[in-house]
């Protein structure tokens, strides 16, 4: 009989060390190595396949069509609705409503289809106190109290949609480890993805994550999943958003927005009072950007505060927005604008707790540090959009169009934006105040525009 042999697994990539390592020597992850058994070798299963190579030509292209949840905000993250047998992981912190999330969707998608829902944390009374308080009733949907593998396997049978809620808490027989380790997290979604595949079954996964705000795991985890999926939010605050990581099918810059309410999730269409504060132009600091995030098109406020420091360093601080963008912006506008902030403390904030990655935010944060330093807010009913380069151009963004349109549909009576992208929104004119740019100084200029006129009607 062969022995079973203990190795030590990083919890990061997965790499293999004989003894344990205080920093894994493949990605260099300090403190990640857990210890594991390793089953031995005739005890694993064996997988076979018959399939051999054929010509790209010979291929047939499969059509689908996409299976609406009946939850809009959900539908839209994923692409426009769920491909069948794909295997798509959701994570977030515990608590953000992950599980509420799923019981809604497979409650929904019940109706018309039959589901199993695994509660491996849960028993089946728990989890039907859950569905009371969510309002979801169903005869199709069948759900198990299970967290032995091999048990949910067998018990699939004719189902078309598998929920399991966690995937950190199933295990297989066949590995000594315990559940949630490396290795086990590891084996049991390669056999629900062979599961998946093999029985056209769309298999949603629950996953944890670690204090870093990753899912827990090795990554490979997230490597053969075909969508992954973040929930994300305050426990303090009723808004969550929901974001796409990964997603073979889809845009991974879409997002969706939901508020927790006592009897479930419910998605949020108008974002009006989410991202965008009704105070705007009334205190310095504040600039509305249109961020695009995926097919449609969001204003989100950017929120900026100066202060002078009290200590040696001055502090800086970015929320929604990358550290590295703000530091690149202060530089820009110190060389360029002639703005000094080297003895000024510097917060930056994206409201609703979204994040801004693409480069059209540049302008928006620059002159939100502007309008902050000189203390001058911007009109309630300008919006500001454009690239910023080291060299203290503006260049332009890409569907400068649909940003404009969206101004003009949310009531902005102006917009900032960079000179290059005149050509393509030439057709607003007479409905919303084009004010195109070229360098940062340009940008600076029409915002203590409104401070001169102001003081020369004063001095008339």
């Amino acid at each position: 009989m062969a022995k079973t042999v203990t190795t030590y697994v990083c919890g990061e990539c997965g790499s293999v060390s004989p003894k344990w390592l205080g920093k894994c020597p493949n990605c260099g992850a300090w403190n990640s190595f857990v210890e594991e058994v390793q089953a031995p070798a005739a005890d694993k299963p064996v997988y076979k396949t018959a399939a051999k190579p054929r010509p790209l030509s010979s291929v047939s292209e499969e059509k689908f069509n996409r299976v609406k949840t009946g939850v809009a905000e959900f539908d839209r993250v994923l692409g426009g609705g769920i491909v069948p047998a794909s295997v798509i992981l959701l994570g977030g912190d515990p608590g953000i409503g992950k599980s509420t999330l799923l019981t809604e969707v497979a409650g929904i998608l019940s109706k018309e289809h039959k589901v199993l829902y695994i509660s491996a944390e849960e028993s089946a009374s728990q989890l039907k106190m859950r569905c009371n308080r969510l309002g979801v009733e169903s005869d199709t949907m069948l759900v198990m109290n299970e967290t032995a593998l091999e048990n949910i396997e067998a018990n699939v049978d004719d189902a078309e949609f598998l929920v399991v809620d966690s995937i950190q808490a199933v295990y297989l027989d066949a590995l000594s480890s315990s559940a949630g380790s490396v290795g086990q997290v590891r084996e049991c979604a390669s056999r629900l993805t062979r599961l998946a595949k093999s029985k056209n079954v769309t298999v949603f996964l629950v996953g944890h994550v670690t204090k870093e705000g990753a899912i827990a795991g090795p990554k490979v985890l997230e490597h053969i999943m075909d969508t992954v999926l973040y929930f994300e939010g305050d426990a303090e605050n009723n808004y969550r958003i929901l974001r796409a990581v990964k997603n073979r099918f889809g845009s991974v810059n879409e997002v969706g927005v939901f508020e927790m309410r006592e009897n479930g999730l419910f998605g949020v269409k108008d974002y009006a009072g989410i991202f965008v504060s009704e105070t705007r132009g009334e205190n310095a600091g504040s600039v509305v950007t249109p961020f695009i995030s995926g097919n449609r098109c969001v204003p989100v406020e950017i929120q900026g505060l100066v202060a002078k420091t009290v200590f040696g360093m001055p502090r800086r601080m970015s929320l929604g927005i990358d550290y590295n963008k703000l530091v690149l912006m202060l530089a820009v506008l110190e060389k360029k604008g002639g703005l000094p902030f080297y003895s000024q403390d510097v917060y930056l904030n994206a409201m609703g707790g979204i994040k801004l990655g693409e480069p059209s935010v540049d302008l928006a944060v620059l002159l939100s540090l502007a309008s902050a330093y000189t203390g001058i807010p911007l009109e309630a009913g300008t919006a500001v959009f454009g690239e910023v380069g080291l060299t203290g151009e503006v260049r332009g963004v890409s569907r400068a169009e649909m940003r404009v349109r969206e101004c003009v549909n949310a009531g902005f009576s102006s917009v900032i934006l960079p000179k290059s992208n005149m050509k393509s929104v030439e057709n607003f004119r007479g409905k919303i105040r084009l004010i195109p740019v070229s360098y940062v100084f340009q940008a600076v200029r029409e915002l203590t525009k409104k401070n001169k006129d102001a003081e020369e009607t004063q001095g008339e």
